[in-house]
């Protein structure tokens, strides 16, 4: 684990990508296989393959407890180490230096820590274990444990250079590579078939998600048409969730953009039960009432219940909008262009009698009219805006290319007043950078969000400096401030949150500008967002 640590320092030291694919091509040769597996994860910033569902449940919180216990330091060195650097690896590598001086931790070693971590019940035996591991360890290989467990190593090395590594590690193709990679989900697999020359095994599995093809957004009618001046495929944008549906005989499983499993919407598998053969299919959960969508926070009700009401299903019906096939009884179509996958869906949904599973609807758009036709139907059958497709493109999990756009409706904003910080990460490594808003309620201010992004790397060094002489509580790496910034703020809509004291939420928001003209005393009020909260459920998006 000592060279892992090592090689990671050399990476984060170099800015050249070259460099950094040679060093980590070079250790990737020099261990056996098993241990160039487990490695290749970590680099990629994961404790388990993507196609898992497994998480540590380890918080910030608990390293923050063990690290304090191990060093031994009064908890405002700890506090004020970590204003230093922002990265709670970092931290501990400084403050456990004279405490860790020995290492006995392997790659393989961690690996298998991990896994039974993630198989523990209680948090105590995971903080347990935890402290165990990290005393295993000298300072330097903690610093990456930590590292490795929340999610970042932070030395430059994205996934796609770990899978250039591989390539040069084992003399194969990079495309073929990438390509394995996105079929199994496990670069440590990928790894493996590279260096046994069988990239070529890979295939598209039954339950097994890959990726989600992307789209890019674009604001204008004219925008389509110079992307795709001889024409498109266009469907309604709906507002609901992203799932991938696996089908091999009576089973059938649903999947969300990160990958998971998704198991809130089982009145919908007999629907599919039905269906002859064995796909995947692409599409969107939509709560969906007498041929109409519900706004997206009537869906948000059914989310994240591990034991869902009966009566849910029922209050809030959902119907799944198929609009891509991505394999069919053992024949996989991602190459294959989207018109013919189209038609294949066509016939396989054919005979598909309930309105709980539907194909998207499809139309060809040619002109400005014919997109800004579509754009506003789509928004009058309350829908979220309009997909404009290409119909000879293959289908790229993970890519966001001009092969697929997005026009979205325009997004309400508010002004709203900052009431709590935190410090960023990455290049926003000891700035204030995260921002928590409020809206007025009498003569208080209630929470609403949290965004951070939209200003520019200049505002934010400003900001920082203004909200360090204005804060009310240093929490370490968070603080609230007197409620003085004010900033518009844009998001797709509101729903009921229990999160906040205000009891809403804003859905993907992000900062429109600094209101440097505005006093705190004139944000929006908390009847603003109820009225806009209301106006979503009887008009559709906002």
């Amino acid at each position: 684990m000592r060279r892992f640590a090592e090689l990671c320092e050399r990476v984060a030291a170099t800015s050249a990508k070259n460099e950094k694919v040679d060093l980590v091509a070079a250790y990737l040769r020099s261990v056996p296989v098993e241990e160039a597996r487990h490695a290749a994860l970590f680099l990629c910033g994961r404790v388990f393959p993507r196609r898992e569902e497994r998480t540590l449940s380890i918080g910030g919180a608990t390293i923050w407890e063990i690290v304090l216990k191990i060093a031994g330091v009064p908890e405002k060195r700890l506090q004020a180490v970590y204003r230093t650097y922002g990265d709670l690896g970092d931290m501990a590598e400084e403050v456990l230096q004279a405490h860790l001086t020995e290492n006995r931790l392997s790659v393989r070693d961690l690996a298998h820590a991990l896994d039974r971590m993630s198989r523990m019940r209680a948090p105590s035996q995971r903080q347990a274990a935890l402290e165990e591991l990290l005393r295993s360890a000298d300072a330097l290989v903690a610093k990456y444990v930590i590292k490795i467990i929340t999610g970042d190593l932070r030395i430059g090395l994205k996934e796609g250079l770990v899978e250039e590594a591989i390539a040069r590690a084992y003399g194969v193709q990079l495309d073929q590579v990438r390509r394995a990679n996105m079929l199994t989900g496990d670069i440590g697999e990928t790894l493996q078939l590279a260096a046994q020359g069988a990239l070529e095994q890979a295939r598209l599995t039954l339950f097994r998600p890959i990726a989600f093809m992307l789209a890019n957004p674009i604001d204008s009618a004219e925008q389509a048409v110079r992307e795709f001046p001889n024409g498109a495929l266009v469907e309604d944008k709906y507002d609901g969730v992203r799932v991938q549906l696996h089908k091999c005989g009576r089973e059938v499983r649903l999947y969300s953009r990160t990958l998971d499993e998704v198991r809130e919407f089982h009145e919908l598998y007999p629907h599919v039960e039905s269906l002859p053969g064995d796909f995947i299919l692409d599409g969107e959960v939509v709560a969906w009432r007498d041929g109409k969508a519900l706004p997206f926070h009537e869906l948000q009700k059914r989310l994240g219940r591990k034991e869902p009401h009966l009566w849910l299903a029922l209050e809030v019906p959902v119907t799944y909008f198929v609009f891509d096939l991505l394999y069919l009884d053992g024949d996989e179509l991602l190459d294959r262009p989207l018109a013919e996958r189209r038609e294949r869906l066509e016939v396989l949904l054919r005979d598909a009698s309930s309105e709980h599973v539907q194909l998207t609807p499809a139309k060809w758009a040619n002109t400005a009219e014919d997109f800004e036709a579509a754009f506003r139907e789509a928004l009058e059958r309350g829908n979220e805006g309009l997909m404009i497709k290409d119909p000879q493109a293959p289908y790229l999990p993970g890519t966001r290319g001009r092969h697929w756009l997005k026009w979205k409706q325009p997004l309400a904003t508010l002004d709203v007043v900052v009431t709590a910080v935190e410090y960023g990460h990455g290049k926003r490594r000891g700035l204030l950078s995260d921002y928590t808003f409020a809206v007025r309620a009498g003569d208080r201010f209630v929470d609403v969000g949290k965004a951070y992004s939209g200003l520019t790397d200049d505002e934010i060094r400003q900001l920082t400096d203004f909200f360090l002489r204005h804060t009310i509580q240093d929490l370490g790496f968070r603080r609230r401030v007197e409620p003085k910034v004010v900033l518009e703020v844009a998001f797709n809509n509101i729903q009921r949150s229990s999160r906040h004291e205000s009891g809403y939420a804003l859905r993907f928001p992000r900062i429109v500008r600094l209101r440097l003209d505005k006093r705190p005393e004139e944000v929006d009020t908390i009847e603003r967002v109820e009225e806009i909260f209301r106006r979503q459920f009887e008009r559709g998006p906002q």
